[in-house]
């Protein structure tokens, strides 16, 4: 269940926007899905819940006093974006605490096409999205919207108003380049 406003504004004394807190619930159930999606292939006893997910990364979004959101795709890219923040944040504390100890593990969904994809660990993919920025920023905010916003082709191509085909060649470069990167990280 998403969120009221008053829940939300009692929580931040900030408040989100107007546009923000009539978003929300239409893209709520979406957001949850996904980050329960995500937590399901996380080690048993991992502490974060896909509720607490999708609340933390809208609570970002609601400090953002400037964001305006022009309809949900733009919100949902936004939200894409939070999401990664907040499993990287996350998947930081929990190794900083264990003194580099259990890495946060993600399945890297789509990247390999198999329903048996090895994990990736989270900050690593994070890492490889920078150095990937430094190349194609365009590849990066594909892949934010697909693997952390669960759009799909058509999805992305809407929310980044460019076309179906440059969509789909820069995620195969993307998935292709990633997969490269965070095998090598591997070791």
């Amino acid at each position: 269940m998403a969120p009221s406003p008053d829940d939300i504004r009692a929580q931040d004394h900030t408040g989100p926007s107007p546009r923000a807190l009539e978003l929300m619930p239409k893209v709520y159930e979406s957001l949850r899905s996904l980050a329960d999606a995500y937590l399901r292939q996380e080690h048993a006893g991992h502490t974060l819940q896909p509720t607490a997910l999708v609340h933390e990364a809208y609570m970002r979004l609601a400090k953002i006093d400037r964001m305006e959101f022009r309809d949900e795709a733009h919100f949902a890219r936004a939200a894409s974006g939070a999401i990664r923040r907040v499993l990287v944040d996350h998947a930081r504390a929990k190794k900083t605490a264990k003194r580099g100890g259990d890495w946060q593990r993600i399945t890297l969904s789509g990247l390999e096409g198999a329903a048996d994809e090895p994990s990736v660990d989270v900050l690593a993919l994070n890492d490889a999205l920078i150095r990937l920025a430094k190349l194609d920023d365009r590849a990066v905010q594909v892949v934010e919207l697909r693997y952390f916003g669960g759009m799909t082709i058509q999805e992305v191509a809407h929310t980044l108003e460019v076309g179906v085909t440059t969509v789909k060649d820069k995620w195969e470069f993307a998935r292709v380049w990633l997969l490269r990167e965070l095998s090598r990280d591997d070791g």
